[in-house]
């Protein structure tokens, strides 16, 4: 069950990027938040913390946070 949900989470996040992405990785959510959405994440401890941030900018951060929870 938690595959299914994390597989329509991808999903969503893969419609919003138009590209192939993986949520896990700090540097690609980084270059993909900057040069798709004009998003720059602020410096926090930890990269949640900084997409916790922001996450009112973009539905696509929410989708990112979620997905990163299932692991």
């Amino acid at each position: 069950m938690i595959n299914t949900a994390k597989e329509f989470l991808l999903q969503r996040i893969s419609i919003f990027a138009s590209q192939p992405f993986d949520p896990n990785s700090d540097s690609q959510v980084v270059s993909l938040l900057k040069s798709k959405f004009n998003i720059r994440l602020p410096q926090r401890r930890s990269m949640n913390e900084s997409l916790s941030s922001t996450v009112s900018d973009h539905e696509i951060i929410a989708l990112i946070l979620k997905y990163r929870a299932m692991n």
